[in-house]
Order: structure tokens, then sequence, then C-alpha cells
């Protein structure tokens, strides 16, 4: 049954058309591991957005648009907005449409917002992510116990099975989201793409909760018609402009907005803000093949994994590819073998380093996905994605990379030494350049069309 809207106290709420790191042992499955998409690569062109730093006010417009977020905010806020714009972040507008951080702020607080989401509270939220972006997380928000039986009518669909209302109730009381993989990208964009980000995040935040992206097929593929056999398979809403242009549509399950909305009176210290909620949720949407249900933290299976957790490393450097326009390649290092547990390495762990430190050095982020065999499945491989930002030595002449880890409660990076990370490294979003310095991929897609088709006729011997 659907149900067009759903009315909570004090609160309208309408239905619109990884892992803690602490030690392995502690952590549950968010990821699991594919050996079918194992080595595929990923190619799409560097984010050619020009980009723009200055750390003053210039014009008329700039100066009124800046005055006038500033006349909304506290003192507390107005010297965060103050730091971002010292900092350049205000004024960069490597966007998708040239627009500013300053101009998508602006309209945030001047255009019309969703109903159930305050213009205020988003736009104190954009300011603590530009402040500092390790405030991204995935940590899931609990339902306040007022709007738990709508939530659970919305989850069963107004079942009144008693086994599946009380499965529906647990769940939502002791969800974990396995949404690493998205709030990395999240923060990925956050950082490397700003303007990008926020332009986003006005699109996701108005009544639509959409926004739309125009992107160039052979920034996915060398093959036009492998990038649009790409975004068709992955149920990518778009329109070609032309055979080499098209615009795509980004936009977060219905259910987001109703945790959004709800976070927008009821978020609790280090829970998802209503940003996270409605970019990890549409990140998820568009890796997904558009099966993502924000109420369970559920995916579909489909023809590249049978799981209905996270996104596998083919799907999550799709989404990373589309949504930042740069030339990104899956480099799988570990060897897994038919039983999930971890067989051997691709390369050494010198080659590792270097290619992982080369890629810091053009000034990319890195988001990998990291493994740790585990103890309640039977030591299958567990996983979870992180994302390297730097690399230092220690005073013990150690390694040491700084990370962002989406899910360990910290708004801060950490710090993973070479000896910990470098063997538990299962896969890695490198650029194309030093990703087939080694030797030459295969264009994923066209082994995605192969194991596809392949999987279709095994389905066809079988039935």
């Amino acid at each position: 049954m659907y149900m067009a809207s759903v009315n909570f106290p004090n609160l309208n709420i309408y239905q619109t058309p990884g892992v803690r790191f602490k030690t392995p042992e502690d952590k549950s499955v968010s990821d699991t591991i594919s050996k079918e998409y194992s080595n595929t690569s990923f190619r799409a062109e560097a984010y050619t957005s020009a980009l723009t730093i200055r750390t003053s006010l210039t014009t008329k417009d700039e100066k009124k648009k800046y005055a006038a977020l500033s006349n909304e905010l506290d003192l507390s806020y107005r010297k965060k907005l103050e730091y971002a714009l010292k900092s350049g972040q205000i004024l960069k507008n490597n966007s998708n449409d040239k627009s500013t951080v300053l101009d998508n702020l602006y309209k945030i607080i001047t255009e019309e917002r969703d109903p159930g989401l305050d213009k205020i509270n988003i736009l104190k939220e954009c300011i603590d992510i530009l402040a500092n972006p390790y405030v991204i997380t995935q940590t899931c928000e609990d339902i306040p116990p007022e709007y738990q039986r709508q939530v659970i009518g919305l989850i069963t669909n107004l079942s009144e099975n008693p086994n599946e209302i009380a499965k529906a109730k647990w769940d939502i009381n002791n969800m974990h989201t396995g949404t690493c993989p998205a709030a990395s990208i999240e923060f990925d964009l956050a950082t490397k793409h700003t303007a990008e980000f926020f332009r986003m995040v006005e699109g996701l935040t108005s009544p639509k909760n959409e926004v739309k992206k125009t992107i160039r097929m052979d920034n996915l593929s060398e093959k036009s018609s492998d990038a649009i056999w790409l975004i068709t398979k992955f149920k990518t809403p778009h329109v070609m402009k032309d055979f080499n242009t098209a615009e795509i549509l980004l936009k977060p399950d219905k259910n987001a907005i109703i945790r959004a909305r709800i976070q927008n009176h009821h978020r609790d210290k280090g829970e998802r803000s209503m940003i996270d909620v409605l970019m990890q949720s549409t990140l998820m949407q568009l890796g997904s093949q558009q099966t993502y249900n924000s109420l369970t933290d559920k995916r579909a299976p489909n023809a590249w994994t049978q799981e209905d957790g996270g996104l596998i490393d083919f799907e999550k450097t799709y989404v990373e590819s589309v949504v930042e326009d740069k030339n990104t390649t899956s480099v799988t290092y570990q060897i897994v073998d038919e039983n999930g547990r971890l067989a051997g390495y691709e390369k050494d762990f010198g080659t590792i380093k270097k290619e992982l430190l080369d890629t810091l050095k053009l000034g990319h982020n890195i988001i990998i996905g990291y493994t740790w065999p585990d103890p309640e499945n039977e030591n299958k491989l567990a996983g979870h994605e992180i994302t390297i930002v730097g690399h230092k030595i220690n005073s013990n002449g150690e390694g040491i990379f700084i990370c962002q880890d989406s899910d360990d409660d910290i708004a801060a990076p950490i710090e993973l030494s070479e000896k910990f990370l470098l063997p538990k490294i299962h896969h890695a979003g490198l650029p194309d350049e030093i990703a087939s310095r080694d030797f030459k991929f295969e264009d994923s897609w066209e082994i995605g069309l192969k194991d596809f088709q392949e999987m279709n006729q095994n389905r066809k011997k079988t039935a």
C-alpha cells in the first residue's frame, strides 16, 4: 500500500515519489566484499570546473549575499562564516554550473525550502561543514517514540502481523547504517568540490528534493555507448542532450525526507545531520539502481551483488565518478577466495604504499575499503570504507596515514599506521594514470557487460 503522507504530531512528514572504528573485532559488516567485480576499473575525466580561490568580497552582489547570511546567524556562527570566507571556502565556484558556495547558501535562506526543513537549521549545518567537514557522519539517528508507530506503518505497509511489527520496531531501534561508502564520497565532495557539494545541498533541501547535473559520456568511459549502457543499467534518471552529454537527476529515496524532517527537530549529538541524511540517501540511490530505503537502510540485490546492505566497490566508484567528475579507477589489492577469506595480495605493500602516496601528492583524497576477519561470521571478511586524506612520519620514524572515518564518533581526522592499514586495504579509488602504471585494466563497462550477460545466461540455463 502506498501512503501519500503521514501526519506526525507537530511535524509534517510526507512520503515523496561500513562501521565503528575501534578494533576490527568490534565492527559489524557494512559492506560485503564482492569477488565478482574485484578487478573492475572505472574511468572518468579529471574534475575540470574552473576554481576561484578568493578570500575577500569584491562585488555589491557578494557583499549583499554575505550580509544576508550574517544577519541570520548568532555570534558563534558569524565567526564560523568569517572563517569560511578568510579560508577561501565561501567564494569557491567549482560547481557544475559555476555557482559559488555563497550563491547556494544565499539561495537556501532566500528561496523556499522543503516544508519540513528550517532554512536557518540548514544554513547552520552548512556552516558547520565548512568550518569542519569531519562532522560528516554516518551514525544513524534514532526515531523518537512519538513517531515510531507511523514509521513502522510505513516499513510494514500497515501490516497487522505482530511479528512484522516487532521486527520493524527492533530494526529501527538497533539500526547501524551501511552508508560508509556514501558518507566517504560526501566528505570527499565537501572537501574537494566544495561549491558542487553546496549546490547539491541547496537542491536536495528544496521543495523538489532533487538536483540536476550535466555530465559528459566520455567522462565515464572512452566509449560513449558503454557509458550510456552503464547509466541505463544503474537506472540513473537522465535525459540525453546529445550523443555525448546527459543531464542526470540526483534524488534521495522517498523515505529520506522523513528522517531529515525528524532531524530538523530531534537531532541528537553525534547523529547524522539533515544534510547527511539527504546526501547519503542520494548517493546510495545512485549506486544501488534506485533501490535504497532510508527507513530500513536496505537496498535490493542486483546483477552485481546479492547483498542488501552497503555499496560494493564497483558501485561506489560509479557514484564517486558521476558526482565528482574525476578520473577514478577502483583498484583491488586483496585476493579473496570463494569462501570470503583473504587468500593473498595482488601487489606488495611497498607498491601499494607508493600508489597511495603518489595519489595524495596529486591533491586527491583516497576512498578505500579495508577488511578484517569477522569472528561472528566464520572469519569471513567484513569491510568498511574510510578516506585517506594525508600521510606523515611520526617521531618514531613510522609512516602514518591520516584518515577520515565517518563512523568513529570523532569529528576530527584519525591516524592509522602503515603497518596496521596496508595489509587491510581491499580496494582503493585511484587516478587512472596511477592505477594503470603496472598493468592495463580492461574497461569496467566491458567487464560489467560480459558478466551481466553471463549471469543472465546462467539463470536461463538453471530456470
